[in-house]
């Protein structure tokens, strides 16, 4: 076998301002092109994208090959190395350690045409003659003039802020003693920079190295689909009332899930040189179309496309697209070409697999050899056709925030950090923090948000959660929180007289008050002037006489021991009227809560007294919803916890989770509450949240539709595919786009079946994107909401002594089957 160093026919001679030259003389200038993510278009979206590509493409010069070349290299998520990381974290970074995906990377290369502009034929490609570079192509003057000109390509490209453009840089391109260069990469079908080192050539059959390598190419106008455009209906997301579209060509790039690269090859020429060859082959072929089927058929084809070129003002070109494909392992190569040939023949395109020449194809498409595609390999159409072709869509892109939740994305199942309050809300994405969040029983909407306040509790902020489910227990054990909740053996218990270091400050004051009139009055009965300033008076005088008696426990028996002694000795030296505070019976109808009295408990604990720095606090409402005074109490508390929380720790991130119990809250005259949380916890870098399942209660609800939705610019949705056919109201509730819309209705139509996650919908301001929710089992062990699956928990905690060791060897046990 006949050998050649590559340092003797290597196609690129020089690098100059950051230009590649090559060794025929064309001049090429490179891009890393950031692409939007795929998923989160919409028709508007993609043809504002073809529009502003062909307008580009007409700025380009004559004589111009346009090389577009999108890599994708399987990789393995590597779990980050962090000393800091809770059990959880720890457990989900073995959960998705290794799991494979394709990263995804995006280059466009311009390039000039040297000698007369013409294409050469593979006989003179640089593979086989090599070449001599011209003089003339290393003056300054022809660089900074060919820069000059794909610059205004590049601007036009980037209007409408869909694709940005970075120009590449010489150490980029050519690699350093420390990394591979962009050129190295490929020409050694390296995955990263980092993995930089030489491997032998072979061209026939095609080898790189240990890696077998297959080309197909669309090269021929007979193999192109009768009709493209800039999307297309992707029916694995679609229903019957929604179309999902993509890329017309995502199907040969983010969707397929092997190594490849795939190269989109532009050439712009003399447009009125073009039109004049056309002609002139028409005549000739009318002349021969009396002896030939053919020649009519070919003559008529070759008229119309003059026609349309002249009649409608497009711009001719010639294309060429190629998928570059390869196998780590001989074994697999028949399952990539298999997958290759595929996603060609969803376009209705013919596969052609390259056998006569793959090598030329591969060396066209070294970064700056563009200008060597073979003429033999190109099909005449026009501008609006070939860009249809490129490709406009990339993977999801991770949170550059450490704050962010993982989720992960939809193809392949990557992790990703999603940062839902932090940079949205720095970059103007969103005006608050709040969160509406509906989904059906059994969608995992339960399941998501204990995901999400797990993730916020891990970054520091403080949490509150109402709930009527126990949906939030094992989370709120393992973060070492506060469960309140009812039970005949061991019955709600707060204490709000309890101030710790801290000082009876006014909103403490207020809360206190709230709470003794609402203990004291009925609903419909209101209280007075001065019964509200003897209440003032009488907490003002309890906290000035607790320091004088340092035996005293701050609490409600000791609160009411005050008032029937010194504070009723004072108000009577006072002569203070009987009507104007009847503390008789304020002091009869408040003794079921003092000592010996029905809910002596309710008000006396002496556990769980520090609230305020307490992270994770959940109230489960379950038994008392329907039970006046203690949800009455309980609400207020609440209430009074997260407005401290709010005020007294500035620059902590404060979260109040409100489950289903947000109905029964309203009912309990909460409401304006409601309305005030949702309108001022932003200015205190905090967050409202209200979680609920059905479409009625959101229709109905004047809370609901006037001031939480209203005010809340986290929109997260779960599976609504049984609201299909009554899904138009709650679009025009919460003000959904068509794009939204289809992007809701696509969730759990198309699961990986290797992985158990359910999908979920987050809408950050005008930006909407649908993730997976998928967790390691311990995380699973922790959320769910399972009845008999948490009473296993449960039992292992207490078997184990704790809920973080209960829930590892439970997990232990899962994996082992042992149970």
């Amino acid at each position: 076998m006949r050998t050649k160093s590559l340092e003797d026919v290597f196609p690129i001679a020089a690098v100059e301002n950051d230009c590649l030259i090559s060794t025929t003389g064309s001049i090429t200038v490179a891009y890393e092109i950031q692409l939007p993510e795929v998923f989160t278009m919409d028709n508007a979206d993609y043809e504002a994208i073809h529009v502003s590509t062909v307008r580009a493409i007409r700025s380009l010069p004559a004589h111009t090959v346009l090389h577009k070349s999108d890599w994708f290299f399987r990789k393995e998520f590597m779990a980050p190395n962090s000393e800091n990381s809770t059990v959880l974290s720890c457990a989900s970074d073995m959960h998705f350690n290794e799991r494979p995906y394709f990263d995804h990377k995006c280059y466009l290369f311009i390039s000039s045409i040297p000698g007369k502009g013409c294409l050469r034929s593979p006989i003179l490609s640089s593979l086989i003659t090599g070449s001599i570079m011209p003089s003339k192509v290393l003056e300054d003057k022809t660089v900074t003039s060919w820069v000059d000109q794909v610059q205004q390509f590049a601007s036009i490209l980037q209007e409408g802020d869909y694709l940005k453009l970075r120009k590449l840089t010489a150490e980029e391109l050519v690699g350093s003693e420390s990394k591979a260069g962009i050129i190295e990469q490929y020409s050694f079908l390296l995955p990263s920079e980092k993995e930089y080192g030489l491997s032998d050539i072979q061209l026939n059959p095609l080898k790189i190295g240990d890696r077998q390598v297959v080309i197909y190419s669309i090269a021929d106008a007979g193999d192109l689909p009768r009709f493209c455009g800039p999307k297309i209906t992707y029916d694995r997301y679609s229903t019957d009332k929604t179309k999902f579209s993509i890329s017309f060509s995502a199907g040969l790039n983010v969707l397929l899930l092997c190594n490849h690269i795939y190269n989109q090859y532009i050439i712009v020429g003399d447009s009125a040189e073009v039109l004049s060859k056309l002609e002139k082959k028409r005549l000739r072929l009318q002349s021969l179309s009396a002896y030939s089927r053919e020649n009519t058929i070919s003559k008529d084809a070759t008229n119309n496309f003059l026609n349309e070129a002249i009649g409608k003002g497009r711009l001719p070109v010639k294309a060429h697209f190629n998928i570059i494909a390869w196998a780590d392992e001989v074994s697999t190569i028949r399952e990539v070409k298999n997958a290759v040939a595929s996603a060609i023949a969803s376009l209705n395109a013919a596969p052609r697999e390259e056998t006569a020449a793959p090598a030329f194809l591969y060396w066209a498409g070294i970064p700056g050899n563009g200008a060597e595609i073979p003429s033999t390999a190109v099909f005449d159409t026009f501008a609006e056709q070939a860009s249809c072709f490129l490709n406009t869509e990339t993977n999801y892109r991770t949170s550059i925030s450490t704050n962010g939740i993982r989720l992960t994305d939809r193809i392949s199942g990557l992790p990703l950090q999603v940062d839902l309050f932090h940079l949205p809300f720095q970059k103007n994405i969103i005006q608050n923090r709040n969160i509406f969040c509906l989904g059906p029983s059994g969608s995992g909407k339960s399941f998501a948000t204990n995901h999400i306040l797990r993730s916020a509790w891990e970054a520091g902020a403080h949490i509150v959660v109402v709930d009527v489910g126990h949906s939030y227990r094992g989370l709120c054990e393992l973060a070492g929180g506060y469960y309140f909740t009812f039970s005949e053996k061991d019955p709600i218990r707060f204490n709000p007289f309890f101030l710790g270091e801290a000082s009876l400050h006014v909103e403490k004051r207020e809360s206190i008050k709230s709470l003794l009139l609402a203990l004291w009055k009925k609903d419909d009965e209101s209280y007075t002037r001065s019964e509200y300033i003897s209440l003032s008076n009488a907490l003002t005088g309890y906290y000035n006489y607790l320091p004088d008696h340092p035996d005293l426990f701050p609490c409600f028996n000791s609160f009411y021991d005050y008032l029937q002694t010194d504070f009723l000795h004072n108000i009577r030296e006072q002569a203070v009227k009987l009507k104007d505070f009847d503390i008789d019976n304020f002091l009869y109808v408040l003794r079921p809560y003092y000592l010996g009295g029905e809910y002596d408990y309710l008000l006396n604990s002496r556990e769980n007294l520090d609230l305020l720095d307490t992270r994770f606090i959940v109230f489960e409402l379950d038994n008392i919803q329907n039970n006046a005074i203690l949800f009455s109490v309980t609400t207020l508390i609440l209430t009074e916890l997260f407005i401290s929380k709010m005020r007294l720790l500035p620059g902590i991130h404060k979260v109040i989770l409100i489950e289903e119990a947000w109905k029964a809250i309203a009912k309990a005259g909460m409401a304006e509450y409601l309305r005030y949380l949702f309108k001022t916890v932003r200015k205190f870098y905090g967050t409202a949240a209200v979680v609920t399942q059905e479409v009625n209660d959101i229709i109905s609800s004047p809370i609901i539709k006037d001031t939480i939705i209203a005010s809340s610019d986290i929109r997260i949705l779960l599976d609504q595919s049984k609201y299909q056919n009554k899904f138009q109201d709650i679009q025009n509730l919460l003000g959904l786009t068509d794009k939204e819309v289809s992007l809701i209705m696509s969730m759990n139509k198309n699961n990986d079946p290797r992985y158990k996650y359910k999908e979920i919908f987050i809408g950050l301001g005008a930006h909407s994107k649908v993730y997976r929710t998928e967790v390691s089992l311990e995380e699973y062990l922790c959320y769910t909401t399972e009845e008999k699956e948490k009473v296993k928990v449960q039992a292992y905690a207490a078997k184990y002594g704790s809920i973080k060791r209960g829930i590892a060897m439970l997990a232990k046990d899962i994996r082992d089957k042992s149970i």
